[in-house]
């Protein structure tokens, strides 16, 4: 078997007015959908970041994988990481996911890894987690995502949708989105974006969220970077009790170093807070270093961007053998993303905490899967016996977003400008803010 064709389709998806330190969600997110068509007449699929850049990378490797066996991954892999800059340089704390060149080859990687994956999971008949040793659960786990937000639902004229979730800019607004999603959705945790609003007001969001849902529901708020080391110190004395229990803080400041001085200083308080990151730590020279500080309990992974789902189940191991927990860092997507982190999670035994999804913040109108949107029923993804990825383009949909996202203006992911475009002119990302 080879691959015959290797197709992009970059497309637009309507997303809403969301908050992070990063600055504010455009009206569309950006995706690509990769096929991979092989001369045996299958075809395998993938969702990755959109945009001009991760085009571009992925068309720059049409002539390698053109032609290319879709069972020798492990060539392909050491001919984009050959002159790949260490790893320990790399960082997100100042790119949003998709837009930072030092993870280009692994974002690339990945995208191929999993159309790969389901090709050869299509032509077999089997799913992609039993390619890579088979399932350590069948139901995966995720968390409610809740945001910050202006009011709106995403999409511009014509195409602007309903506001499902409603303005959510003060601790009433937050608690009353995550009651709707978690009716929706049946989550059993948890996760906000901080880094948004003055510290003190996040601080009584978590603390009403703990009031409204009781102390059974994991609790996880993530500023970004946003906060200083003594105002990430304060926000962990004042949440003690709010994010223990299979909770976290999640990169509340920038860095390894400046994460364990927090957590040292916290611990020397009594305070045992564990603390997750997918900022700081991104790649595999990261965990070490993180686990040999003190400064990570909780890597947040992705198989987007550290390399497919081959990549995630060597993470897994990793983080077993040095007694850290597990996790799966989100960023806006459709369902077929969904089921490739699915698929991943499935695969990785160490996964100890529900993955991050933003799936509740896309519309039923742009899935591109067939069928329709993939269900999460009690918070679980379920990963089924069905070929490959367990789901199938819809080519019309597909045909439309298409079309969408060539009449409209957006090439990258720039929360900074939107934020400045459509809040406040002088706007600029800085860190720390508080």
């Amino acid at each position: 078997m080879r691959i015959a064709e290797m197709r992009l389709d970059p497309i637009a998806i309507a997303d809403g007015p969301l908050r992070s330190s990063y600055g504010l969600h455009a009206p569309y997110a950006l995706r690509t959908i990769v096929q991979l068509k092989s001369d045996d007449g299958f075809t395998g699929i993938a969702e990755t970041y959109g945009g001009d850049k991760p085009l571009a990378a992925l068309e720059a490797l049409r002539s390698r994988v053109e032609g290319m066996d879709p069972f020798h991954l492990t060539g392909l892999w050491m001919d984009l990481t050959a002159n790949q800059i260490t790893d320990a340089a790399r960082t997100q704390t100042w790119h949003v996911p998709g837009e930072n060149p030092l993870d280009q080859n692994t974002r690339s990687f990945a995208a191929i890894e999993v159309a790969c994956l389901d090709l050869i999971g299509k032509t077999l008949g089997r799913p992609v987690c039993d390619l890579v040793g088979g399932r350590a659960r069948r139901k995966v786990k995720f968390s409610a995502y809740l945001f910050y937000k202006h009011a709106g639902g995403g999409g511009l004229g014509d195409d602007e949708r309903e506001d499902e979730y409603g303005e959510g800019l003060s601790p009433a607004q937050i608690v009353a989105q995550a009651k709707r999603m978690c009716e929706l959705y049946g989550f059993e945790e948890i996760k906000l974006k901080g880094g948004v609003l003055d510290p003190e007001v996040e601080i009584a969001t978590i603390q009403a969220l703990r009031e409204e849902f009781g102390p059974k529901i994991p609790l996880r708020i993530d500023p970004n970077c946003a906060w200083s080391v003594e105002t990430s110190v304060k926000v962990g004395e004042a949440l003690k009790d709010e994010l223990a229990n299979g909770g976290y803080l999640e990169d509340p400041c920038e860095g390894i170093d400046g994460m364990s001085e927090v957590r040292r200083r916290l611990r020397a308080k009594g305070i045992e807070t564990d603390f997750a990151s997918n900022v700081s730590v991104t790649c595999f020279d990261h965990v070490v270093e993180a686990r040999q500080k003190d400064a990570v309990q909780v890597v947040l992974s992705d198989p987007h961007y550290w390399g497919g789902i081959r990549a995630q189940q060597r993470l897994s191991h990793l983080c077993e053998t040095l007694g850290q927990g597990l996790s799966m860092h989100s960023n806006n997507h459709l369902g077929i993303s969904l089921m490739a982190m699915a698929h991943a999670a499935a695969a990785a035994p160490g996964m100890t905490h529900a993955c991050d999804t933003h799936y509740p913040w896309q519309t039923a109108q742009d899935e591109v899967v067939l069928g329709g949107r993939v269900p999460i029923h009690d918070g679980c993804v379920e990963v089924t016996d069905k070929p490959g990825l367990g789901v199938e383009l819809d080519y019309d949909q597909l045909a439309r977003l298409r079309e969408r996202y060539e009449k409209l203006p957006y090439r990258k992911r720039d929360d900074e400008a939107e934020m400045r475009a459509r809040v406040d002119p002088n706007w600029k990302r800085v860190l720390p803010r508080w």
